[in-house]
Protein backbone atom coordinates (compact mmCIF):
# COMPACT_ATOMS: atom_id res chain seq x y z
CA UNK A 1 0.00 0.00 0.00
CA UNK A 2 1.14 3.50 -0.78
CA UNK A 3 -0.14 6.91 0.25
CA UNK A 4 -0.88 10.10 -1.64
CA UNK A 5 2.59 11.36 -0.66
CA UNK A 6 4.05 8.63 -2.93
CA UNK A 7 2.14 9.79 -6.05
CA UNK A 8 4.14 10.21 -9.26
CA UNK A 9 3.15 10.53 -12.91
CA UNK A 10 2.78 7.11 -14.52
CA UNK A 11 2.03 5.31 -11.23
CA UNK A 12 -0.69 2.64 -11.61
CA UNK A 13 -3.43 2.31 -8.98
CA UNK A 14 -6.18 -0.24 -8.48
CA UNK A 15 -9.50 1.43 -7.69
CA UNK A 16 -12.75 -0.57 -7.50
CA UNK A 17 -11.17 -3.49 -9.39
CA UNK A 18 -9.96 -1.33 -12.30
CA UNK A 19 -6.47 -0.10 -13.13
CA UNK A 20 -5.81 3.64 -13.42
CA UNK A 21 -2.58 5.42 -14.36
CA UNK A 22 -1.83 8.82 -12.80
CA UNK A 23 -1.61 11.36 -15.62
CA UNK A 24 -1.36 14.43 -13.36
CA UNK A 25 -1.44 15.23 -9.67
CA UNK A 26 -1.11 18.31 -7.47
CA UNK A 27 -0.74 18.59 -3.69
CA UNK A 28 -2.88 21.47 -2.40
CA UNK A 29 -2.57 23.07 1.05
CA UNK A 30 -5.36 25.63 1.42
CA UNK A 31 -5.13 28.34 4.09
CA UNK A 32 -8.11 26.87 5.88
CA UNK A 33 -8.84 23.16 6.27
CA UNK A 34 -6.79 20.05 5.55
CA UNK A 35 -4.43 19.38 2.67
CA UNK A 36 -5.60 17.33 -0.29
CA UNK A 37 -4.38 15.97 -3.62
CA UNK A 38 -6.06 16.63 -6.99
CA UNK A 39 -5.39 14.04 -9.67
CA UNK A 40 -6.28 13.08 -13.22
CA UNK A 41 -6.48 9.31 -13.66
CA UNK A 42 -6.48 7.48 -16.98
CA UNK A 43 -8.23 4.12 -17.12
CA UNK A 44 -5.58 1.74 -18.47
CA UNK A 45 -7.97 -0.42 -20.48
CA UNK A 46 -10.50 2.12 -21.78
CA UNK A 47 -8.38 5.28 -21.91
CA UNK A 48 -11.08 7.34 -20.17
CA UNK A 49 -9.74 10.18 -18.01
CA UNK A 50 -11.37 11.04 -14.69
CA UNK A 51 -10.65 13.60 -11.97
CA UNK A 52 -10.31 12.43 -8.38
CA UNK A 53 -9.56 14.32 -5.16
CA UNK A 54 -7.83 12.53 -2.28
CA UNK A 55 -7.31 13.52 1.34
CA UNK A 56 -3.61 14.04 2.19
CA UNK A 57 -2.08 10.80 3.48
CA UNK A 58 -4.91 8.62 2.16
CA UNK A 59 -3.85 5.03 1.44
CA UNK A 60 -4.07 3.69 -2.13
CA UNK A 61 -3.49 0.31 -3.78
CA UNK A 62 -0.42 0.65 -5.99
CA UNK A 63 -0.04 -1.99 -8.69
CA UNK A 64 3.44 -3.09 -9.64
CA UNK A 65 3.75 -3.78 -13.34
CA UNK A 66 6.45 -5.91 -14.92
CA UNK A 67 8.24 -4.14 -17.78
CA UNK A 68 9.22 -6.15 -20.85
CA UNK A 69 10.84 -5.32 -24.16
CA UNK A 70 8.58 -6.04 -27.12
CA UNK A 71 9.05 -5.59 -30.84
CA UNK A 72 6.29 -4.52 -33.23
CA UNK A 73 5.83 -7.18 -35.91
CA UNK A 74 2.79 -6.42 -38.10
CA UNK A 75 -0.82 -5.26 -38.36
CA UNK A 76 -3.35 -7.85 -39.55
CA UNK A 77 -6.21 -5.43 -40.24
CA UNK A 78 -7.72 -5.73 -36.74
CA UNK A 79 -4.91 -6.26 -34.24
CA UNK A 80 -1.33 -5.06 -33.87
CA UNK A 81 1.07 -7.92 -33.23
CA UNK A 82 4.09 -7.56 -30.96
CA UNK A 83 6.75 -10.12 -30.06
CA UNK A 84 7.99 -10.51 -26.48
CA UNK A 85 11.79 -10.23 -26.74
CA UNK A 86 12.37 -12.70 -23.86
CA UNK A 87 9.90 -15.47 -24.62
CA UNK A 88 9.29 -14.79 -28.36
CA UNK A 89 5.54 -15.04 -27.75
CA UNK A 90 3.14 -13.27 -30.12
CA UNK A 91 1.10 -10.56 -28.34
CA UNK A 92 -1.92 -9.28 -30.32
CA UNK A 93 -3.21 -5.89 -29.09
CA UNK A 94 -6.10 -3.67 -30.14
CA UNK A 95 -5.68 -0.07 -31.30
CA UNK A 96 -7.52 1.16 -28.18
CA UNK A 97 -4.86 -0.33 -25.92
CA UNK A 98 -1.96 1.21 -27.84
CA UNK A 99 -3.50 4.64 -28.40
CA UNK A 100 -4.03 6.58 -31.62
CA UNK A 101 -1.32 9.07 -30.69
CA UNK A 102 1.26 6.25 -30.71
CA UNK A 103 -0.04 4.19 -33.65
CA UNK A 104 0.81 6.93 -36.15
CA UNK A 105 4.51 6.46 -35.26
CA UNK A 106 4.51 2.65 -35.10
CA UNK A 107 6.97 1.09 -37.56
CA UNK A 108 7.68 -2.59 -38.21
CA UNK A 109 10.67 -3.82 -36.22
CA UNK A 110 10.41 -0.98 -33.66
CA UNK A 111 11.36 -1.93 -30.10
CA UNK A 112 8.90 -0.74 -27.45
CA UNK A 113 8.30 -1.21 -23.74
CA UNK A 114 5.32 -3.20 -22.55
CA UNK A 115 3.86 -3.38 -19.06
CA UNK A 116 2.37 -6.65 -17.87
CA UNK A 117 -0.22 -7.10 -15.11
CA UNK A 118 -0.63 -10.75 -14.21
CA UNK A 119 -0.16 -12.45 -17.57
CA UNK A 120 -1.76 -9.72 -19.68
CA UNK A 121 0.04 -6.91 -21.54
CA UNK A 122 -1.84 -3.72 -20.62
CA UNK A 123 0.39 -0.80 -21.66
CA UNK A 124 2.65 -0.29 -24.69
CA UNK A 125 5.04 2.66 -24.79
CA UNK A 126 6.92 3.63 -27.93
CA UNK A 127 10.31 5.33 -27.66
CA UNK A 128 9.98 9.09 -27.18
CA UNK A 129 12.18 9.79 -30.21
CA UNK A 130 11.63 7.93 -33.49
CA UNK A 131 13.50 8.06 -36.80
CA UNK A 132 11.25 8.01 -39.86
CA UNK A 133 11.62 8.76 -43.57
CA UNK A 134 9.76 11.60 -45.30
CA UNK A 135 7.59 10.14 -48.07
CA UNK A 136 5.76 13.29 -49.16
CA UNK A 137 6.41 17.02 -48.79
CA UNK A 138 6.28 20.17 -50.89
CA UNK A 139 9.59 21.48 -52.20
CA UNK A 140 10.88 24.46 -50.22
CA UNK A 141 11.25 27.75 -52.05
CA UNK A 142 14.77 29.09 -52.40
CA UNK A 143 15.43 32.03 -50.10
CA UNK A 144 12.56 31.29 -47.71
CA UNK A 145 14.80 29.67 -45.09
CA UNK A 146 15.65 33.00 -43.42
CA UNK A 147 12.07 33.47 -42.32
CA UNK A 148 12.18 30.20 -40.37
CA UNK A 149 9.03 28.91 -42.05
CA UNK A 150 7.71 25.38 -41.85
CA UNK A 151 5.76 23.05 -44.07
CA UNK A 152 3.91 19.76 -43.49
CA UNK A 153 5.72 16.50 -44.22
CA UNK A 154 4.13 13.05 -44.35
CA UNK A 155 6.27 10.33 -42.78
CA UNK A 156 6.48 6.65 -43.74
CA UNK A 157 4.02 5.66 -40.99
CA UNK A 158 1.41 8.19 -42.11
CA UNK A 159 2.10 10.78 -39.41
CA UNK A 160 2.30 14.41 -40.50
CA UNK A 161 4.67 16.85 -38.77
CA UNK A 162 5.73 20.43 -39.43
CA UNK A 163 9.32 20.60 -40.72
CA UNK A 164 11.70 23.36 -41.88
CA UNK A 165 11.59 24.33 -45.55
CA UNK A 166 14.94 22.64 -46.37
CA UNK A 167 13.63 19.11 -45.62
CA UNK A 168 13.12 17.05 -48.79
CA UNK A 169 11.38 13.81 -49.69
CA UNK A 170 13.59 10.84 -48.76
CA UNK A 171 15.21 12.56 -45.74
CA UNK A 172 15.20 10.60 -42.49
CA UNK A 173 14.03 12.71 -39.53
CA UNK A 174 14.23 12.35 -35.78
CA UNK A 175 10.82 13.21 -34.33
CA UNK A 176 9.56 13.63 -30.75
CA UNK A 177 6.35 11.58 -30.94
CA UNK A 178 4.92 13.02 -27.70
CA UNK A 179 4.69 16.51 -29.20
CA UNK A 180 4.54 15.65 -32.95
CA UNK A 181 7.65 17.77 -33.30
CA UNK A 182 10.56 17.67 -35.75
CA UNK A 183 13.95 17.57 -34.00
CA UNK A 184 16.65 17.04 -36.62
CA UNK A 185 17.65 15.25 -39.82
CA UNK A 186 19.52 11.99 -39.33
Amino acid sequence: MASTADFRNGMVLQIDGQLFQIAYFQHVKPGKGGAFVRSKLKNVLTGAVTDKTWNAGERVNEVRLERRSVQYSYYDGQLYHFMDMETYDDIPLSADLIGEDQIKYLKEGMECQGSVHGEKMIIIELPFFVELEVVETEPGLRGDTASGGTKPAKLETGAVVQVPLFVRQGDVLKVDRREDKYLTRV
